[in-house]
């Protein structure tokens, strides 16, 4: 089993659409602090654009913890 950790960021742009960015593997003592003032800093200085508008506010933020099963189906 593979397991997977990621930190989900969402934004809201000009048009008011919520657009997220997925960070993979974050550090495991990452603070909430640390994670507001990185999302401020991106909306602060335009750093991303989705579709050709500016993030203009950080909406949320959530680390996701996901388990993956393979199974080899070739008996």
């Amino acid at each position: 089993m593979e397991e997977n950790k990621k930190l989900v960021m969402v934004f809201k742009n000009e048009v008011d659409k919520q657009v997220s960015i997925s960070i993979d593997a974050p550090r495991d003592d990452v603070t909430e602090a640390e994670i507001k003032a990185a999302m401020d800093l991106i909306v602060e200085k335009g750093i991303f654009k989705k579709g050709n508008y500016a993030f203009t506010a950080a909406v949320e933020a959530k680390i996701v913890n996901t388990q993956t099963t393979e199974y080899d189906l070739v008996l």
